[in-house]
């Protein structure tokens, strides 16, 4: 089940059992790394198929072995963009209910002194506008990051947008919102605040570092 927040009219946390489990699991300082890297993909699963439910579709007639049936697919295709490098753990997670998505990338990181993004890499298919565009990143914090990742995006061409976060600071929320207000964020939890260092508490620490286990 999906619920609004009343403080952030565009952000939606998927609420459902399963992903309650698993995000426990996934905040224990003593998961090892293996088992947070499945965790992890495992949650980007739920979160996709929740952020995918309002994806248009188009009648496309199938044949099937007896006769011809009245289909529905797609009307554009999905371009899944992780904030490098903790939001490659999502992707392997999408790709286990839609390996037909398309992966750009982009590179940025947080100054740990300034908390201000880096802009580093970027490499995107043409044609954005063609694509229903998800833009990955397990830790929505100062939200920095994401903004600037958003404003690229929507400076190569991107118009049709959303974000996935598994957790999410109320601090990055509101400056996604108010820089970009049309941005659908789904996440699994929105956390109470962040630190002096920018960290989400409660958090789980850094999630590339724990992801790839360095």
């Amino acid at each position: 089940m999906s619920t609004k927040t009343p403080e952030f009219k565009n952000l939606t946390i998927v609420a459902h059992p399963l992903i309650e489990d698993k995000l426990s699991r996934l905040r224990d300082r003593e998961t090892p790394h293996y088992r947070f890297k499945s965790l992890l993909e495992e949650i980007s699963q739920f979160l996709f198929y929740a952020a995918a439910a309002s994806l248009e579709t188009v009648p496309r007639p199938v044949i099937t072995p007896l006769e011809t049936v009245a289909g529905r697919v797609l009307k554009k295709e999905i371009l899944l963009v992780p904030i490098l490098r903790a939001g490659l753990g999502m992707v392997n997670g999408v790709f286990n209910i839609w390996e037909e998505a398309r992966v750009g990338m982009i590179g940025m990181y947080r100054d740990h002194d300034t908390l201000k993004p880096v802009d580093y890499y970027l490499k995107l298919p043409d044609n954005l506008e063609n694509y229903v565009l998800f833009l990955l990143d397990p830790m929505l914090a100062t939200g920095g990051s994401a903004a600037a990742a958003l404003e690229r995006l929507k400076e190569k061409g991107a118009r049709n947008l959303a974000m996935i976060s598994i957790i999410c600071a109320p601090e990055g929320v509101a400056v996604v919102e108010e820089s970009h207000p049309g941005v659908p964020i789904y996440t699994a939890a929105l956390d109470r605040q962040l630190n002096e260092k920018g960290y989400i508490l409660p958090g789980l620490g850094d999630a590339g570092d724990r992801y790839f286990g360095s």
